[in-house]
């Protein structure tokens, strides 16, 4: 059987693929605008959808097949991407890429969970943090290494290029996935729908869902505009953006992995509210290390190593809320999904309200907010342990 490392790696890769293809599309609407003979404004809705479709389906598809074989459910995931991204490819028109990419989505929405999960049952105990961390890494290295590098592939040979490698990186994650994954079963999972999505209706699971929802929303304001907030330190310049956005990316993957560790030492809590505070520092001092380069590229590197390093704690509580692990993850990808897409309209909203200079208090409002959901979340739980353990001592008298 293949080490438990070494398919967590191999889970890591898949996430960094699928994860690519909605981060890359921001990057490719002017060409696929231009192919397409539509205005960029229109294409850009490919990147809404393709988010709401993830969000949405993920719980659902994780739903269905909670029963089957863990290798199974990756493989429906990666042929959906696989086909998604191969017929993205080929699209002549906006209806049938538009549809392409929905199928995309489906696909990346079920691989992110079922991988995590798959991780943290192949792990030993002491070791799910860092297993769940080296899924989501994929995901950080999606940000700061597939999109830019997708874009200027694009750039270079065109957008339907960029579409066939990420089709033939599915290929190649898929033959592995075949190869080296053990054909692992889902935990005993309920055969009655209704007890299937109990954690629709878990206190424990929506206060996470909250504290998801509202951390990565506070996030990624920043980063969505990142051009807008740090107009002044890179004057304008692309190549200067781009140092900034590497920092960023770099040091978001050390902190997704340090995080990992830490959670599996000390618990996801205070791992979750210790980067929720520093982010919430880092938003405040917006307007002081945003006017020069060196300080703007300081910021960044803090702002990525304890930002990105909120995702695999936070996970690794979803985890331990209960036996549906595969919804609760997915329903905690679904939040991640739509605090993208929330990110992109509020930071909109306010940059044509008020300005850039709100952004920065406008996310460190959003990570306290976050983290007073995730202290609700902790008593939430605790509260649910202590009762259980109670039902228990009176069963066992």
């Amino acid at each position: 059987m293949p080490r438990p490392a070494g398919t967590s790696v191999l889970l890591g890769a898949g996430a960094f693929t699928v994860g690519t293809c909605e981060l890359v599309l921001a990057g490719l609407l002017p060409e696929l605008g231009g192919s397409l003979g539509i205005p960029v404004a229109t294409v850009g809705q490919v990147v809404t959808v393709f988010g709401v479709t993830a969000a949405v389906s993920g719980p659902i598809f994780a739903a269905t097949t909670a029963r089957w074989a863990r290798r199974r459910v990756l493989l429906l995931a990666l042929g959906m991407y696989l086909a998604g991204t191969a017929f993205s490819a080929t699209a002549v028109a906006f209806g049938p890429l538009l549809i392409a990419q929905v199928l995309a989505a489906c696909g990346a929405g079920l691989f992110l969970p079922t991988a995590t999960v798959t991780a943290a049952t192949l792990a030993e105990p002491e070791r799910q943090g860092r297993a769940v961390a080296t899924v989501t890494t994929g995901m950080t290295v999606a940000i700061a290494v597939g999109a830019p590098s997708g874009t200027a592939l694009a750039a270079l040979v065109g957008w339907r290029a960029t579409m066939v490698a990420l089709a033939v990186l599915a290929s190649l994650v898929a033959v592995a996935v075949a190869v080296r994954v053990p054909p692992v079963q889902a935990a005993d999972e309920p055969v009655d729908l209704r007890e299937r999505l109990s954690p629709l209706v878990d206190r424990r699971v929506l206060t996470l869902l909250a504290t998801t929802l509202a951390a990565f929303t506070a996030i990624y304001v920043p980063y969505t505009y990142i051009s807008v907030v740090a107009a002044e330190a890179t004057g304008g310049d692309g190549l200067r953006l781009a140092v900034v956005l590497s920092v960023l990316g770099v040091a978001g993957i050390t902190g997704n992995l340090v995080a990992g560790r830490l959670a599996d030492r000390f618990g996801g809590r205070p791992v979750v509210a210790g980067a929720l505070v520093g982010l919430a520092i880092v938003f405040v001092l917006t307007p002081y290390w945003s006017t020069t380069l060196p300080t703007t590229l300081l910021a960044a590197a803090v702002y990525g190593l304890i930002g990105f390093g909120v995702s695999a704690p936070q996970t690794y509580r979803m985890l331990g809320t209960g036996d549906q692990a595969s919804l609760a993850v997915a329903l905690n990808g679904a939040a991640l999904y739509l605090a993208i897409a929330l990110s992109g309209v509020i930071g909109g909203v306010t940059i044509t309200a008020s300005g850039p200079g709100l952004l920065g208090p406008l996310a460190a409002a959003g990570a306290l907010a976050a983290l007073a959901f995730s202290e609700t979340a902790h008593r939430v739980i605790s509260r649910s342990t202590r009762t259980d353990d109670g039902l228990k001592s009176l069963h066992e008298d």
